[in-house]
């Protein structure tokens, strides 16, 4: 139910210019059987790197190289648990007053909130954003270029003016923002940076499902998941007739994706013309494939085809078709929040990770 998958890791040998996050994930809930009341998970470039609920009380890196930072930092996890039991006192009372504002006695009730930055190792901006939700809708973000909280349901009215009017708070959200988690930032990617350059190229292929449907333009295997693909004509990107899917993981920790080309009304002589094209985010070289007849797989079945190779091949479909859709139910039901302009931080001691996130308006009682 509360899945969040971020993973876009970049090849930072190979890249133009790399973005990288921080990003953190908190969640408090009530009435959910089988599921902790409070679940907090930190990212690096959306690659998990923290995990803390309320059964174990305990918050525990997720990547190897994040207990390096025992040999810098020799309280670094304790801190991180001090500061998951803290948010999830504040979060069980903010929870309760959320209930009562929304009028809410039943149901399964969810508090969230995504805060972080991003940081450009090629330019240097930054950007930052904190945001909370509740029952799945948005209920209050940071404006911090307009140092505001922007409330767009009633139920916030309340926590947008109680925030705002506290300038001190405010101004210690904005330092964070723009300077403490940039720093961590930069840290994590040192530590991890090994593990952040992985990159599997794909495998593409083309399908079709008969003579007369789309042109499918199949990448499978690749990592990380910050990819685009588009069709090309002589060279230049078309975009009508063109479909392209959201991309999907895979089991084995890699992602698949597909887009579609209509040539239908192109003469069998053009065809040679169309290239699909993957392309990593920020990589200057991208992997093209030229489109010919004989590379394409089809479904099509002609008349010599035995009746038990049709059954094989109609329940291979079938089966594809199966866990596709439960693949994009999944990630449909994946709650995601977006972000708003800035960056910052905050430090008192040597450690100034998400302890020193206490102050924070986030961490306020609404």
């Amino acid at each position: 139910m509360l899945v969040f998958v971020f993973l876009f890791l970049l090849d930072l040998r190979n890249v133009v210019g790399v973005t990288h996050s921080l990003r953190y994930f908190y969640t408090a809930s009530s009435g959910i059987p089988n599921f902790p009341s409070y679940v907090s998970v930190g990212f690096v470039d959306d690659v998990q790197i923290s995990y803390c609920d309320s059964r174990k009380n305990d918050n525990i890196p997720k990547q190897e190289w994040m207990n390096d930072l025992r040999s810098e930092y020799p309280n670094y996890w304790e801190e991180e648990t001090k500061t998951c039991r803290a948010k999830q006192r504040t979060f069980k009372k903010n929870l309760e007053i959320a209930k009562q504002r929304y009028n809410q006695s039943r149901g399964v009730p969810i508090f969230q909130q995504m805060y972080g930055c991003e940081w450009d190792d090629e330019t240097g901006k930054v950007k930052g954003y904190d945001q909370f939700g509740y029952d799945g809708e948005d209920f209050i973000a940071l404006d911090l270029e307009g140092q505001s909280w922007i409330a767009p349901k009633p139920q916030a009215f309340n926590t947008k003016q109680n925030w705002e009017n506290n300038r001190v708070v405010q101004e210690l959200e904005k330092i964070y923002l723009t300077h403490t988690c940039v720093e961590w930032l930069m840290t994590y990617v040192s530590y991890g940076r090994s593990s952040l350059t992985k990159t599997d190229l794909p495998s593409v292929s083309f399908l079709q499902k008969n003579s007369s449907s789309p042109v499918c333009c199949h990448a499978t295997g690749f990592y990380p998941n910050r990819a685009e693909m588009f069709w090309r004509k002589d060279g230049k990107e078309i975009h009508d007739g063109v479909v392209k899917e959201e991309i999907l993981p895979n089991n084995d920790g890699t992602f698949q994706m597909s887009i579609y080309v209509n040539l239908s009304f192109v003469p069998s002589d053009d065809w040679a013309k169309y290239e699909c094209v993957f392309q990593f985010s920020g990589f200057k070289e991208n992997v093209v494939i030229r489109l010919e007849r004989r590379k394409i797989r089809t479904m099509e079945v002609n008349s010599t085809t035995s009746p038990i190779a049709v059954i094989v091949a109609v329940m291979i479909v079938a089966l594809v078709i199966a866990v596709t859709a439960f693949l994009c139910q999944r990630k449909k039901n994946v709650t995601q929040y977006s972000t708003t302009e800035t960056s910052s931080s905050t430090s008192q001691d040597s450690h100034p990770s998400i302890c020193c996130f206490r102050l924070r308006p986030g961490d306020m009682t609404y």
